[in-house]
């Protein structure tokens, strides 16, 4: 990475992660990278689409298989890239893992807001945008590690999005 790049990355990081400093917003921070972990806050929202809107109930499971789908593929770039987490803040939380690039929550986040924002699930774009500033607080991704992961997801559910809407069953 271009040092000017990685310097603004490390600096952007160390400003959001000085917000955890409150213990309101580092509490909010910890519970929402714990509930994302392996994305498993967005498989249960979207099963719970899938369980309450019966008659969409296959959009909302493939929009769940397509953001697990987004979450497998930012686990395989991250076994590509190797980005080390970043060591010059201490992390608030621990991780699954020990590379950075791109971040896994970031890309199941931004994959479940696009994919069930278009079914109505109009509550999930703010927490997945809470989700990805999450990975921030807690000081365990560079911005960079996030927007890579949110670009992702966007992408997989934006390719995936005539797979999702085909049919209501």
């Amino acid at each position: 990475m271009d040092r000017r790049l990685d310097g603004v990355d490390r600096r952007l990081l160390s400003a959001v992660h000085a917000y955890g400093r409150d213990p309101r917003v580092a509490a909010v921070a910890c519970v929402l990278s714990r509930s994302g972990e392996h994305g498993a806050l967005w498989l249960a929202a979207g099963l719970a689409g899938a369980a309450t809107d019966r008659e969409r109930r296959g959009a909302w499971l493939r929009a769940t298989a397509l953001t697990a789908s987004a979450h497998l593929a930012g686990m395989g770039v991250k076994r590509i890239v190797r980005r080390p987490r970043p060591t010059h803040v201490a992390p608030r939380v621990r991780t699954a893992g020990r590379h950075s690039f791109p971040s896994s929550h970031a890309t199941s986040a931004t994959a479940a807001a696009v994919a069930y924002g278009a079914l109505g699930g109009y509550a999930v774009p703010p927490i997945a945008v809470a989700m990805c500033l999450s990975r921030l607080v807690v000081g365990v991704h560079y911005p960079t590690d996030v927007a890579a992961g949110a670009a992702l997801g966007a992408a997989a559910a934006g390719l995936g999005a005539r797979w999702i809407g085909a049919g209501h069953g």
